[in-house]
């Protein structure tokens, strides 16, 4: 199954500064986090493609510096500090992608079942669901599954 992934979460270009626009040392300045070649290697990966890239297209473009051990620390760390966040599609399909300032880390991302695509709706929150009272929800990932407005239209 091929999956193309199309990142729409983040402001508008222009006036708005982003992390797209920003250098991957001040990303991670503004993070918290120390800089490193992986981390940095990633983060200008993820500006260059504007989209969200699987472990093995991240690999790929990283080349001789890519180790598998330090990328799960990379990314678990880009993902603890707010720079990078993860879609899981499926068991076997995640998609590392960089966040904008001013995306909502939690939102709901829609999976096209015809095309594959997946994107980011930054604009549909992720809902607060009642739980019992001895459990406190901290997050939640949604995915929903359906056709997307481009395969809707060539089917008309």
């Amino acid at each position: 199954m091929e999956i193309k992934v199309v990142f729409l979460c983040g402001r508008k270009r222009g006036r708005n500064e982003h992390h797209r626009m920003k250098n991957a040392t001040d990303i991670l300045k503004e993070g918290g986090l120390k800089k490193s070649a992986q981390r940095i290697a990633v983060i200008n990966i993820l500006q260059a493609k504007q989209k969200p890239l699987s472990e093995d297209a991240i690999k790929g473009e990283m080349g001789e510096i890519y180790d598998r051990i330090t990328f799960y620390r990379t990314m678990q760390a880009l993902c603890g500090a707010g720079i990078v966040h993860k879609i899981i599609v499926d068991n076997t399909v995640v998609e590392y992608a960089l966040n904008a300032e001013g995306c909502p880390h939690e939102h709901v991302h829609f999976f096209c079942t015809v095309c594959h695509a997946v994107t980011c709706m930054r604009d549909v929150a992720v809902h607060r669901y009642r739980l019992p009272a001895d459990y406190e929800q901290t997050g939640c990932e949604v995915l929903i599954k359906g056709v997307c407005p481009s395969c809707l239209k060539a089917t008309r």
